[in-house]
């Protein structure tokens, strides 16, 4: 038996750490798709035996193997690596390095206060827009919800023909996964909190 050199233990300790955190992100993932383990290997190409290892962290996969579950989990794989880091952090973005989304009548501003690590599956947005100002928006991804919390004038949503309307301290959640229309109706100016969740409302 070969001894291990302080080095090595150390990277051996780290790769098992890592392994452990991936294989309970693994099973997060999957549990919140409502996924059976052999649901999971049908749709990754992974065998069911094998994912059962990796989340009880009983064996290291390989690249390839973590490409396919997170391709089946519909997660960009540098996204799935990151979500096994549990180390603290505080990230700040200035106001100049805010990106912005212009209404196409230029009267509704939706600055991106999100985190860039969750776009894929959450998304959320300070919403400034001047009275009459119109966002028309496309449908996005199956399944997705949108929700519009309201802090100043009227704002109503419109969608599959459908009209509500909300004023401040009041929230419209709806189906966002056809196309939809948010209107400032208040003769002043409205803002609001605006919270995309991407496919992960299964709603069927």
């Amino acid at each position: 038996m070969v001894a291990r050199t302080p080095r090595r233990a150390d990277l051996d300790d780290k790769a098992q750490a890592f392994s452990g955190q991936l294989g309970r992100t693994i099973q997060r993932l999957r549990r919140s798709y409502n996924l059976s383990l052999s649901e999971l290997s049908e749709q990754s190409g992974v065998a069911k035996s094998i994912i059962s290892q990796i989340e009880r962290n009983e064996t290291n996969p390989t690249l390839a193997t973590i490409w396919r579950l997170s391709q089946a989990l519909d997660v960009s794989i540098d996204r799935f690596l990151a979500a096994t880091e549990e180390e603290p952090f505080v990230e700040k973005t200035v106001r100049n390095e805010t990106p912005e989304i212009v209404s196409e009548d230029g009267k509704m501003r939706l600055s991106i206060i999100g985190w860039i690590k969750t776009v894929e599956w959450l998304q959320w947005y300070d919403v400034v827009s001047e009275p009459g100002g119109v966002l028309e928006s496309d449908a996005h991804q199956r399944g997705s919800i949108e929700s519009l919390s309201v802090l100043q004038g009227t704002f109503e949503v419109e969608i599959g023909g459908k009209i509500e309307t909300a004023v401040a301290g009041e929230s419209l959640r709806y189906r966002c996964d056809t196309a939809h229309t948010i209107r400032c109706v208040s003769p002043e100016a409205g803002r609001a909190t605006m919270v995309v969740i991407l496919k992960a409302a299964v709603m069927e």
